[in-house]
């Protein structure tokens, strides 16, 4: 899947905020990225102050996480029967809410663990329909000609946000404690809302609606099943998700069991992920195509680096090791995304869409107690090894069954003038009568770099 045909200049990095619908659009959710992932940290960490255990903050994860895997595929049905501006004021108007309420029990000392739970589960419950509503505007906002540098540039403000949200987030929980950062959130959630109503419709590039009818389900999960570059980018996805990606259960319990390092410590973990998936994010603007061995590759390092990770002999090894995981994470995340959005027909994609966004919210969502669990069964740093190793035995089993359908195998010259390894097409073998096997002829066999 080609992504772009000549590298760009780095003048042209961020060319998509050109289009001012975007910019308002991006600026909006540099703002409640910030404000979500403060509130993330303070939610993770009220839970750990009131109960001391990794398990319940596995919980907090999964109660974000569990509205997608149970209602998932149906947001994305109503992703693409409504207009997703409309459907972005209603989720982000809840979320206002929802922060406010969370706050006001906080402020008032009356917070007690299964209010967080409750309230964290209706806001996956408005991620439910949110999240592919999301995915899919952004292609209204800048049309087909910037979709790929705008996928990237989202990727890049999440992570920004990750990287400010969780390093003021850390220090402002002493200071000033966590029901003030839950109103901070109501706040950046407000301005999104205000934003969009301040787009101008004229400009949008709308995409069409799909009409009420029977089987769209169905049909998004057969689109899907016959797309190989889809489904197996989705299957990858969901070895991550639940065993990778839980990373505040991991986190916490290294700043409080292994480095003794409190809040502080905590939000700068945290900030250290952030910053190298910022720095994967704007390298992925440069990269010159996505394909499916892209994906399979990129999620085995990310379970090599987490791996090594867990077996850091030090803090600052640690924390470097941690910007590493950043930086593979999101070089994954943005080429999983590029290529499920631009493989996907613009009529189903919020369906495509909903089922990779429940996947990746779902998975974590099982995966979070499970982490939770190992953390507390068998140590942070064996639960850490299992959360890298097995995504990487998944690559590599994903891609000998991919080799062996594609009939692939790897050439290496070591010439000096010319030294390279490549994937290549193996020779197809037939019988020619008593000869034996030889190989048929085969004019199209080209090495694929």
């Amino acid at each position: 899947m080609p992504v772009l045909t000549v590298r760009p200049p780095w003048r042209e990095t961020l060319v998509a905020l050109k289009v001012r619908n975007y910019r308002l659009f991006a600026s909006s959710n540099l703002v409640q990225n910030t404000a979500g992932w403060m509130q993330r940290i303070a939610m993770d960490w009220l839970v750990l102050e009131l109960t001391g255990s990794a398990t319940a903050v596995g919980i907090t994860v999964a109660m974000q996480f569990t509205p997608m895997l149970l209602f998932g595929l149906f947001g994305g049905v109503i992703a693409d029967r409504f207009p997703k501006r409309n459907l972005l004021i209603g989720t982000q108007s809840a979320a206002v809410l929802l922060a406010a309420t969370l706050a006001v029990l906080t402020l008032t000392g009356s917070i007690v663990v299964w209010q967080i739970w409750a309230i964290s589960f209706l806001q996956g419950l408005a991620a439910v329909i949110d999240s592919p509503a999301r995915q899919v505007f952004v292609n209204e906002l800048v049309g087909p000609r910037y979709l790929r540098n705008a996928i990237s540039i989202n990727s890049s403000i999440f992570q920004l946000g990750g990287l400010l949200g969780p390093a003021v987030g850390g220090v402002l929980i002493t200071l000033i404690g966590a029901g003030w950062l839950f109103a901070v959130n109501a706040v950046g959630c407000a301005v999104v809302v205000t934003n969009l109503f301040r787009l101008r419709t004229s400009e949008l590039h709308a995409s069409p609606i799909a009409a009420r009818g029977k089987g769209q389900l169905s049909e998004g999960m057969r689109y899907v099943a016959h797309k190989p570059a889809i489904f197996w980018t989705i299957v990858m996805m969901a070895f991550l998700a639940v065993f990778a990606f839980s990373m505040p259960v991991f986190l916490t319990s290294f700043a409080t069991e292994v480095y003794d390092v409190g809040a502080a410590g905590y939000g700068m973990f945290n900030a250290l992920v952030a910053a190298g998936a910022f720095t994967g994010a704007l390298l992925s603007t440069r990269r010159m195509s996505v394909r499916l061995r892209t994906i399979v590759g990129g999620a085995a390092a990310l379970g090599v680096i987490q791996l090594l990770a867990a077996l850091a002999p030090t803090e600052l090894t640690f924390g470097a090791l941690l910007v590493g995981t950043g930086v593979a994470n999101l070089l994954f995340i943005t080429a999983a995304n590029s290529l499920v959005q631009m493989s996907s027909n613009v009529r189903i994609r919020g369906r495509v869409m909903s089922l990779y966004v429940l996947v990746l919210l779902g998975g974590q969502a099982i995966g979070g107690p499970i982490m939770g669990w190992a953390v507390e069964s068998f140590g942070p740093h064996a639960a850490m090894i299992a959360s890298g190793a097995l995504p990487a035995l998944a690559a590599i089993v994903i891609a000998l069954v991919l080799a062996r359908r594609g009939q692939l195998g790897i050439r290496v010259s070591m010439k000096r003038a010319d030294p390279f390894v490549r994937i290549v097409r193996r020779p197809r073998f037939a019988v020619d009568g008593d000869a034996g096997l030889c190989p048929e002829p085969d004019s199209n066999r080209q090495p694929t770099d």
